[in-house]
């Protein structure tokens, strides 16, 4: 059988965690990119073959397949690429995402509008926001952005005006979305669902941010059990817009007993979280996402474990510059916790300042038996370690 995976850039989620659940499936892999010289440089599974394709566009993506050996499977865990998978994935009869839902959840004006719960106004690319209908504090972010670049937090008028001018000046074919400021705690929920009826919660995250403006996602503590409550509007919220098969990311904030909906990154959680829920749960994650897309039902029961305390840790640049000094990767076990770092950028490498996760320097997850002996270690490793950017 054979799996078409759509991908831009390499990232952790596929090399390390879904092309090796494909091999440990049997399946035969094609990656269809638009960039095939990264992929072919990263060390994948003997037999992945990686062809150049326009995978944002769909006709080309159909094209692509129908060419080649009969597919069973069409998936990707890229944002960009939700809707054309989805789309190839009903053009070829294959199980998949609806095509609507993975629109709807990857431009943030359509999320708005289908749910109807938050003031926000959608500004054309190049355009200025109206600013007689702004509530102040408000968010202005990319509409169809990710990983927090270029979202920030505004005052009032004149911040507005700034802003939009500096994101479009970055962004110049860009629509931007102004939405109201959501109070309370960031989380997250995850979820792993096989379009059967069968939709599994695999915890969730609270998430710990950068000071304001910016929101770059400094730590994440493992929830095992979320409040029963506030998983159960997040999951009405899910349904509403039809979201519910293979594997979601939601964060959402909780503020006076309610909870809201941030962005819904219908795929794995990245920057290593679903690499670090892999081994916390003792469930083979990516095997069981890969199964939904091949049209298996998931069991009634995965078995995850509830016992075991985890988080993760994002140290990051706090300004421009060259790293000339970092930690090399680290495999550990202190007093039975476990740590693992890696390094997410070269020593000697030159990079401005995102304030987003473009500016990490890596990344540790640590798992253990309880959040204390699991916050103390993760907290000394960091604590020992040195980051030095020379400007």
């Amino acid at each position: 059988m054979r799996l078409y995976l759509l991908a831009l850039n390499p990232t952790d989620s596929v090399t390390e965690g879904f092309l090796p659940a494909a091999e440990r499936l049997g399946l035969d892999v094609t990656v269809l990119t638009d960039d095939p010289a990264p992929h072919r440089r990263v060390p994948y599974p003997a037999g992945v073959e990686v062809v150049g394709c326009e995978v944002r566009e769909i006709r080309e993506v159909v094209g692509a397949i129908t060419q080649r050996p009969a597919p069973a499977a069409v998936f990707t865990n890229s944002d960009h690429l939700q809707t054309q998978a989805a789309l190839a994935a009903e053009y070829l009869g294959l199980p998949g995402k609806d095509w609507r839902a993975a629109l709807r959840t990857k431009n943030k004006a359509q999320l708005r509008r289908h749910l109807a719960d938050v003031w926000c106004a959608e500004v054309p690319a190049g355009a200025a926001p109206d600013t007689s209908r702004t509530r102040y504090p408000c968010v202005v972010k990319p509409r169809e952005g990710v990983a927090s670049e270029d979202v920030v937090r505004v005052a009032d008028e004149r911040e507005l005006l700034a802003r939009c001018a500096e994101i479009q000046a970055r962004r110049p074919g860009a629509a931007l979305l102004v939405e109201e400021f959501l109070p309370g705690e960031l989380h997250t929920l995850e979820t792993l669902g096989d379009g059967h009826g069968t939709r599994h919660v695999l915890g969730g995250f609270h998430t710990e941010l950068s000071p304001p403006p910016y929101f770059i996602e400094e730590r994440m503590v493992f929830e095992p059990e979320p409040p029963p409550g506030v998983v159960e509007q997040v999951l009405a919220q899910l349904d509403a817009l039809g979201v519910g098969f293979g594997a979601c990311h939601t964060e959402y904030v909780v503020h006076d007993g309610q909870a809201r909906l941030i962005e819904v990154n219908y795929r794995a959680a990245g920057d290593q979280v679903d690499l670090l829920l892999d081994g916390l749960l003792g469930v083979p994650f990516f095997e069981h996402v890969l199964r939904a897309h091949l049209g298996e039902p998931l069991p009634a029961d995965l078995g995850a474990r509830a016992d075991r305390a985890a988080r993760i840790d994002y140290p990051y640049a706090d300004r421009a510059g060259t790293l000339t000094s970092a930690p090399e990767a680290a495999e550990l076990t202190v007093d039975g916790v476990r740590l693992t770092y890696r390094p997410l950028r070269r020593t000697g490498e030159r990079r401005p300042l995102h304030h987003t996760n473009r500016d990490y320097l890596g990344v540790l997850r640590t798992t253990g038996a309880d959040q204390a002996a699991v916050d103390r270690a993760a907290t000394g490793f960091l604590a020992a370690q040195r980051w030095e950017i020379t400007r």
